[in-house]
């Protein structure tokens, strides 16, 4: 027999109250339905609109006033309200809706793998208290604890005096543009749904962010993103011993080593507060592989630089820039270029700010224990574009899968894999979250 559940504490007799009835709605079939809905339609970045438009009528459904928000033929995000009486405090929950990968063969192998395995398929399938499927946890459990929570609000008939605000979002992924499909625009990622809801008019006083993690953050990293290019000589592979010799794939290679052994120091002198933001080479080009025969003149990588709230873009620009200036010292023959191709700076909310009290003490209740932050963080989300636009925000999340689950935890699975159980702990946060900061007016 399970234990009982804490009653909310931290509120008024009203206030908990309210949270006992709306937690009370909250039921593990309907959260495990909104996960497996939410699966079942695929969404990569910048094709999220049947999702949205599935969701803008869930949340219509439930009593909220729902509603579409188009931002082209195939993008759009979902946009909920649950009003309030009058005279408190707006609290938007958010919660991007598109995938990390496609689903689609054609796209994601064989970088993800040799083949997609069942939860790298938008696909749902249910296995006791988990969810398999692309993006079953992340972001769509999410998001699915973000519109359960709101469901028991509106069903428990919570007269908060501030307006519930449900945001999904899409393009919240770190990506640019994909090219498949036909399509054409490059800015369909890294937070382009969020950044269009904020400009059309959703806004709030608050705001909490549904990601991984159980534990609240009141900051993240940005990211910093650099096109490395290194040239060479074209030539054959019969002239190699004939002519001069430079080889832009073989020099590309020192300098992607050599960075890789920069990004850990890098790490270190930026690692603070609740991040350690990180670096990697993500991908590189060079030659046509249908002419093994030939060098060419050019090969080119691109490095994803995360960067802490403290540096700014331009600050973290001059330090790659001093990187490649030492590999360029200590390696001469070698002909670098690069540039800074997309920044989007860290945030901040300040940790005594009514949006992240509330949430500590949510998790507080549900702990029963003070509140432990996750540090060393190197994960940026959505967060960013809500911070940088005058929302203090606060981020509050699932805990990744146990041995329990139906496949063993590595970076794919933590994505496509949600506990229930999970899910229903982080509904119920938000609710006491909620509660405490859109109550009756003070």
């Amino acid at each position: 027999m399970s234990a009982p559940r804490p009653r909310a504490t931290g509120l008024d007799d009203e206030r908990r109250a309210w949270v006992d009835a709306a937690r009370a709605r909250l039921d593990r079939t309907r959260i495990t339905e909104l996960v497996v809905g939410m699966v079942d339609i695929p969404s990569p970045t910048g094709e999220e609109a049947e999702l949205a438009r599935h969701l803008a009528g869930t949340l219509t459904e439930a009593g909220l006033r729902g509603r579409y928000q188009e931002i082209d033929d195939r993008q759009g995000n979902a946009v909920g309200v649950l009003p309030g009486t009058g005279g408190g405090d707006a609290v938007l929950l958010y919660a991007p809706i598109d995938t990390f990968t496609v689903g689609d063969e054609a796209e994601d192998v064989p970088w993800i793998g040799d083949e997609l395995r069942p939860d790298m398929r938008p696909r749902a399938e249910v296995h006791g208290d988990h969810v398999l499927g692309l993006g079953a946890s992340n972001p769509k459990g999410h998001g699915a604890a973000v519109i359960a929570a709101a469901e028991a609000l509106a069903a428990a008939g919570v007269p908060l005096a501030g307006d519930v605000v449900v945001g999904l979002g899409a393009g919240g992924m770190p990506t640019n543009g994909r090219t498949a499909r036909g399509l054409t625009r490059r800015n369909t990622g890294q937070g382009v749904g969020c950044s269009f809801m904020l400009e059309q008019g959703v806004w709030a006083d608050h705001a909490i962010i549904a990601k991984p993690g159980w534990a609240v953050a009141w900051e993240e990293v940005g990211l910093c993103w650099f096109e490395v290019r290194v040239r060479g000589t074209f030539s054959y592979v019969g002239s190699r011993h004939r002519m001069p010799y430079r080889n832009p794939i073989a020099h590309a290679a020192r300098v992607v080593q050599e960075l890789e052994d920069w990004f850990p120091r890098y790490a270190a002198r930026h690692t603070d507060g609740l991040v350690a933001p990180q670096g990697i080479v993500a991908a590189i080009e060079g030659g046509w592989p249908r002419l093994a025969s030939a060098t060419p003149a050019l090969c080119r990588f691109v490095v994803d630089l995360r960067t802490n709230p403290r540096s700014t873009p331009a600050e973290v620009r001059r330090e790659f820039g001093a990187a490649i200036d030492g590999i360029r010292s200590g390696c001469p023959e070698i002909d670098i270029e690069w540039d800074m191709v997309l920044s989007i700076p860290g945030t901040a909310t300040p940790e005594d700010a009514p949006v992240v009290r509330a949430a500590i003490a949510a998790w507080e209740e549900a702990e029963r224990r003070p509140h432990a932050p996750i540090t060393a963080n190197s994960g940026a989300t959505d967060a960013n574009i809500l911070r940088s636009r005058g929302l203090p925000t606060a981020r509050i999340g699932m805990d990744r899968i146990g041995p329990d689950a139906p496949i063993p935890l590595d970076f794919p699975a933590g994505m496509n894999t949600v506990d229930i159980r999970e899910a229903e702990r982080l509904a119920r946060h938000l609710i006491h979250t909620v509660v405490a900061l859109a109550g009756p007016a003070r």
